[in-house]
């Protein structure tokens, strides 16, 4: 009998776990990918060669990436114990240094990895010791996205230049505990502003959870993420109202619609930023497709889910706008604010190219604006890295 009810319980474990629905909230790995976090080493491999190559677009996404000021090698880190970032970055005490030092540290670890020029590495590791060394906390109103910026970028450097560099990198733990004390725990609960906050943020949380491979920070990160995409872009699939952060307690038809900043008609790609401006929008998207790219580097492929068809109606309703049509009357009054940014190569690269959807508008959006350069936040370099690239 006890023979019979073990196979019999195992038989309804192995039942629930294939019934798991496939958009399931991802589980950390059982063992960490790396580098992970936005870029996989096989991506890098591709990029390295066809750099090498000549080819194009990479040999010219390289020559924006190696000319502009991130890829100085004379760069002088400008690290801050106390980062104070008020509302528009007014006060901007160390903010625009935090967030180009560590852009500066991941162009480094591009740099040095295409080019195997120990100089970048060391440049890199140069800017991720000066702020481990000295940094302590993020203040003021913006200090959680702040945080969210910075360390988006932060672990992509630091993933490259681990795991790939065959010098040394005698500070990497003092790295991984500034990761650990000083951006994590500032992010890690989320945050209940507009849901670019949340969405950088949980970014952050999920590439610096790869580098600490710290699978319960992965994991409720992950989660967050899952909730905050669904409750930022709108599918027809979700009813006549968008989902909703269930802790923000946007119970009213009348609390949604203020909180989709006034926007009371709903269809398919509309973002919850929408009707502010396209440049949050962005930061919004960008985020949605680099937590997705790292989730299937790791072994969990998010685009086949609501995430995919989420991002893939986003950007392409924004692209549409972006490439020139006008506003109709139900859309933010027929008024709309543009600057959607360098966000679409990541999604555009694993929607179009690797899964074969038509992206006709978000497409021609991307070709237009490669190559594509920095936002000076948290994107960088991304037709380098993800332009038409099959691994």
């Amino acid at each position: 009998m006890r023979r019979t009810a073990l196979l019999a319980a195992s038989a309804a474990l192995v039942a629930g776990v294939l019934a798991r629905p496939a958009d399931a909230a991802p589980s950390a790995p059982a063992a960490f990918v790396h580098p992970g976090v936005t870029v996989s080493k096989g991506q890098l491999d591709f990029t390295r060669s066809k750099v090498n190559a000549g080819a194009q677009p990479w040999k010219g996404a390289f020559d924006r990436m190696t000319a502009s000021k991130y890829a100085d090698l004379n760069r002088t880190p400008k690290p801050r114990a106390v980062v104070e970032c008020g509302s528009y970055s007014n006060p901007n005490l160390g903010c625009t240094d935090e967030r180009e030092d560590a852009i500066a540290a991941y162009t480094h670890a591009l740099a040095w990895y295409i080019t195997r020029d120990e100089r970048h590495a060391r440049k890199a590791i140069e800017l991720m010791d000066a702020w481990s060394a000295v940094i302590r906390d993020h203040t003021n109103s913006n200090a959680p996205l702040q945080t969210g910026w910075a360390g988006s970028s932060w672990p992509r450097a630091a993933e490259i230049i681990k795991h790939t560099y065959t010098g040394t990198w005698a500070n990497s733990g003092r790295f991984a505990t500034m990761l650990r004390t000083v951006y994590l725990p500032e992010i890690i609960n989320g945050s209940h502003s507009n849901g670019n906050w949340e969405l950088s943020m949980m970014e952050a949380a999920v590439g610096i959870s790869v580098f600490l491979e710290d699978k319960a920070s992965y994991d409720k990160a992950m989660a967050k993420f899952r909730a905050r995409t669904a409750a930022y872009v709108y599918l027809e699939s979700d009813g006549a109202l968008p989902k909703t952060v269930p802790s923000q307690n946007l119970d009213t038809r009348e609390k949604i619609v203020k909180y989709w900043q006034g926007q009371a008609t709903f269809v398919n790609g509309l973002s919850q930023e929408t009707c502010r401006d396209f440049t949050h929008t962005g930061y919004g998207l960008s985020a949605i497709s680099h937590v997705a790219e790292t989730s299937r580097i790791q072994g969990q492929d998010l685009y086949g889910t609501d995430v995919g068809e989420r991002l893939r109606h986003g950007l392409g309703f924004h692209a549409r706008y972006q490439l020139g049509a006008g506003a109709e009357g139900w859309l933010c009054g027929g008024s709309l604010k543009l600057g959607l940014g360098p966000v679409s190569e990541v999604g555009h690269n694993a929607l179009a190219n690797r899964l074969g959807h038509a992206m006709t508008n978000t497409e021609t959006l991307t070709l237009r604006g490669r190559p594509a350069g920095s936002n000076n936040l948290f994107v960088a370099w991304e037709t380098l890295t993800h332009g038409d690239n099959p691994a």
